[in-house]
């Protein structure tokens, strides 16, 4: 496909293949989430699915690529796949207009895709989608955090085992030991957390600015791509 072409002559006919032919299933369509969807589209990987129960907000303009005023109201997942499609009309989007928790797991067999992007906050949800990624033998990655910080180039992928100064990571790391997951694979920053008034319409939430999530989406996308194209 001639949108494609630049790819597949700088990673190869073979790999580009295997990329049209890879299942991703993401769970977030946020900051971060939507910069994985992104680059997953714009890097030729032609069956997505995306979790979200979640709306676009006037909020969300600031750091996601899906939201801006004409989005603002509308289903994140329905606006992500109209973009995915206007990228590759070729591909398949799935998706989950769910809240994924207890009583709506069954929903989506992990075993269906070959890969798994935790893009999510909730740590409960979060336990859930490692639980049966490593259950179903699919591999997974998971985002930590990224709110609260500034600095792109204190991202990095690596084992949870070997985080450190992540507050996320903490909890995660404790909560998956106590669940007998020692591993997994994480993205998370470096960095200290910078001290700002984390209050918005009367809630605890964690600030953000556009560059921290767009690399991290990124990063984890590119992280994917890799080790489909590399299996």
């Amino acid at each position: 496909m001639e949108n494609f072409i630049r790819t597949q002559n700088l990673i190869g006919e073979k790999s580009m293949q295997k990329l049209c032919k890879s299942r991703v299933l993401i769970f977030g369509v946020g900051g971060v989430g939507g910069y994985v969807a992104e680059g997953l589209a714009r890097s030729g990987v032609g069956n997505i699915a995306l979790v979200d129960f979640d709306d676009i907000a006037e909020s969300n303009i600031n750091r996601q690529i899906i939201a801006g005023y004409s989005t603002v109201g509308q289903k994140k997942v329905e606006v992500m796949k109209k973009r995915i499609l206007d990228i590759n009309p070729k591909a398949v989007v799935q998706i989950f207009d769910i809240k994924f928790n207890e009583e709506t797991k069954d929903q989506i067999n992990f075993g269906d895709y070959d890969y798994v992007v935790d893009a999510i906050d909730m740590i409960t949800s979060k336990l859930i989608i490692v639980e049966l990624a490593k259950q179903n033998n699919t591999p997974i990655i998971s985002c930590m955090g990224t709110g609260n910080k500034l600095d792109v180039t204190k991202l990095q992928i690596c084992d949870i085992s070997k985080t450190y100064m992540c507050p996320l990571a903490k909890v995660m790391r404790k909560l998956l030991k106590d669940r007998g997951i020692n591993h997994l694979d994480v993205l998370f920053s470096t960095e200290e957390p910078q001290k700002t008034n984390n209050e918005y319409n009367g809630k605890a939430v964690p600030n953000s600015i556009v560059f921290v999530p767009a690399v991290a989406g990124l990063t984890i996308a590119s992280f994917v791509v890799n080790k489909l194209t590399n299996s």
